[in-house]
């Protein structure tokens, strides 16, 4: 799973949408709570940048190849109270929850957090989940090259790259 900044919007309004529309609560604007929402989002993908960042540096002081950025990446998220790869859903629920219950932009809240997580699930796996459909689909372009070689790589990246920026995930 992977959040990717062109999401970032889509994912605020439909939040901001289905909580107001369902009466779950009441906002003084929709739009600042948007922002808020946006702005708790944008500070992950800050993170897990600054996170990918510090593991290359890393990677790079040790000598160590590619294959090893999975595990160091873990280690700095480790180090920094960061959420693993396989727990950003949950960790993006509670900062958005979190959010919701401290701004001065939403003024009730009507529905309890279990049912708020119930709610904002969906949305954020819908376009989370985005990166699986998108492997599947650039791995069925270029079926015809073999798995792990290296122009497989490169022929991958640059497929990637192409549909990415063709759906507005990569600016």
């Amino acid at each position: 799973m992977r959040l990717f900044s062109g999401k970032i919007g889509a994912i605020a309004d439909d939040v901001v949408r289905g909580l107001t529309s369902d009466g779950d609560i009441d906002v003084v604007s929709e739009e600042e709570v948007r922002l808020d929402i946006e702005a708790v989002l944008k500070e992950y993908l800050r993170m897990d940048r600054e996170i990918a960042e510090e593991a290359k540096n890393r990677m790079e002081v040790r000598g160590l190849g590619y294959s090893n950025l999975g595990r160091v990446k873990s280690q700095v998220s480790k180090e920094r109270g960061a959420p693993p790869s396989d727990e950003i859903l949950p960790y993006l629920l509670g900062q958005i929850l979190n959010m919701l219950f401290h701004s001065n932009n939403v003024e009730e809240i009507y529905t309890e957090d279990l049912a708020l997580r119930t709610k904002i699930t969906p949305i954020l796996k819908k376009h989370i989940d985005v990166e699986e459909k998108l492997d599947k689909e650039v791995r069925s372009k270029i079926r015809n090259m073999q798995d792990g070689t290296a122009a497989f790589e490169v022929e991958y990246d640059k497929v990637m790259s192409q549909m990415k920026r063709k759906r507005g995930l990569e600016k």
